[in-house]
């Protein structure tokens, strides 16, 4: 407790957190953290503690919550295994790009580094942390606590949004001593853009007949201005996963990663705008032209690895706005190309119906899901589909692992998404392997009431890999066909509703019904895997394409 200017550890962090505006905490208490949840608990009026059944689905759940909102999302765990035991969401969230601060706790200070095996030791936690984050440090004093987290918080909101976690010692959460609080900037200091390349890459697209922008999840922010640079340009927007939304589905110049693969052939100039440019460097063939690439990421890193002719280090709305207003101080409005693109999205809306059954299905969530609703994808054939087959409304409404493609990560982190946007419509679509591992927490969803809705798409298979062993091991399969419990029985007897719909209109009537609701619930969808279409002909591209 605190004590005029003095304070336990626990404490301290709970104040840090609520200077920089924290006001959810994903978390599994231990013996070694009691102190900071003994603060929370004092100060339940300023931060809401949710606890689930793993300690995975804290980290992922913080992840879901900032993916979706664009704030902090935080989690805390007890050390050793407790740690460990979120490290695939923490690599998630570090290859999606996700501000999420993680908690942990250490053996008692006497001990670190002793290697004498005391309660949940690990050889070297704070190494191995390193490894997965932007920034990890050690709290080893109470007095320390606001100088460390106030780095904390700047690692999370200058530069690349990645995961960065702090430790503190045992005794330290309930030690006791004078703390001097640090108050959060207004903003955060970010890269200043050198404008000599701003004219470089205007003077470089004034020559482009068929520009392209590519958008990932460091342009989610930037939605008016990556917009207004396309349609000045008559740009196509064109996004992988993560830049899903800058650019409405709707907009004639927002095209998904299958129809933009059309215009590959053509294009010029590459406009990469926070983004890892996966699609240029792996997803699509060269088809033999040079292209030009300008690149705008605050990572100055990225402009290392793809080495473009132009590399704008810097926020992505300042640099894209930077831009615009270049090319308009020499040329005016271009003209239009809206039939032309319009042309090509019919085209491959077309196309795309032969990937049965997960297109129609995709279809039907869309046509329920309000508009401002949020899709959180996972590792199964339906998330796959839906990097093309699920139109994409607004920023951060869809939700993705990015380039890790983590298993069972989708509806853990959906529970996050619902919990940061309480008054949004939530879907989560898994398949039945990536469920299983996360399945324990619909009793979290039930106990807090959080009120999304899971369709588990049953194949009975990891399907990927059981079409991979047919395909490359003369039909030879191991591993991969799975035996399941009955998701119906299993919903209802976690005290959520559950139903199995073999249609998509069925799925579009169990989904009304289900927000109508307004309550957890899990809607399985029965999938014959020798029936499905696989959706990779859209997903890595031939020339005939």
């Amino acid at each position: 407790m605190s004590q005029g200017n003095k304070m336990t550890g626990g404490d301290a962090i709970v104040q840090s957190l609520i200077r920089n505006g924290v006001d959810t905490l994903f978390g599994i208490p231990g013996v070694q953290t009691y102190g900071l949840f003994d603060a929370l608990q004092r100060n339940q009026k300023r931060i809401r503690v949710i606890t689930p059944r793993h300690e995975q689905t804290t980290a992922y759940m913080a992840m879901g919550y900032a993916k979706s909102t664009g704030r902090i999302g935080a989690f805390s765990v007890v050390p050793g295994p407790g740690i460990l035991n979120t490290t695939a969401a923490l690599c998630t969230a570090y290859g999606a790009s996700a501000p999420v601060l993680g908690i942990t706790g250490q053996v008692p200070s006497e001990y670190i580094g002793k290697g004498m095996g005391h309660l949940h030791e690990l050889p070297d936690q704070l190494a191995t942390l390193r490894t997965l984050t932007k920034w990890s440090a050690r709290i080893e004093h109470t007095s320390q606590v606001p100088e460390v987290m106030h780095s904390a918080f700047r690692q999370l909101q200058s530069g690349r949004p990645r995961p960065v976690v702090v430790e503190m010692p045992w005794e330290i959460f309930t030690a006791t001593a004078p703390v001097t609080p640090i108050e959060p900037p207004a903003v955060y200091p970010q890269p200043e853009i050198d404008l000599d390349l701003i004219v470089q890459a205007a003077a470089l697209l004034k020559k482009a007949h068929n520009p392209l922008i590519m958008v990932g999840s460091g342009a989610q922010h930037a939605a008016p201005e990556v917009q207004a640079l396309a349609e000045q340009l008559q740009a196509p927007v064109v996004s992988w996963r993560g830049g899903r939304g800058i650019v409405s589905d709707e907009h004639p110049l927002g095209l998904t990663c299958a129809a933009g693969f059309k215009r590959w052939a053509e294009t010029d100039v590459v406009i990469g705008i926070g983004s890892r440019l996966e699609m240029m460097w792996f997803r699509w063939p060269d088809l033999g032209r040079q292209r030009q690439l300008i690149n705008i990421d605050i990572d100055p890193v990225q402009m290392v690895r793809l080495k473009p002719a132009v590399g704008i280090v810097g926020d992505a709305a300042r640099a894209s706005r930077g831009l615009l207003e270049e090319i308009r101080r020499h040329e005016g409005a271009r003209p239009s190309r809206t039939e032309e693109f319009l042309a090509v999205k019919t085209r491959t809306h077309a196309e795309i119906q032969k990937i049965t059954p997960h297109v129609q299905y995709l279809d039907a969530i869309r046509k329920v899901l309000p508009r401002d609703g949020f899709f959180v994808e996972e590792i199964c054939q339906a998330g796959f589909t839906s990097f093309y087959g699920f139109p994409v409304y607004q920023p951060r409404t869809y939700v993705t692992a990015g380039h890790q493609g983590t298993l069972g990560y989708g509806f853990p982190t959906a529970l996050g998404v619902k919990v940061g946007n309480p008054d949004k419509c939530v879907v989560s679509i898994t398949g039945d392997g990536g469920f299983l591992f996360g399945l324990q927490d619909l009793i979290t969803a039930a106990q807090y009431r959080i009120n999304l809705v899971v369709v588990v798409f049953n194949n009975s298979a990891y399907g990927n890999v059981y079409r991979d062993q047919q395909r490359l091991f003369e039909r030879r399969t191991i591993g991969s066909e799975l035996s399941n419990p009955d998701f119906i029985k299993l919903a209802e007897s976690f005290g959520i509703a559950g139903e199995r719909v073999h249609a998509p209109a069925q799925l579009a009537q169990a989904l009304e019904r289900a927000f109508a609701a307004d309550a957890p619930a899990l809607i399985e969808v029965p999938i014959d895997k020798d029936q499905e279409t696989p959706p990779w002909e859209f997903l890595m591209p031939t020339p005939s394409v």
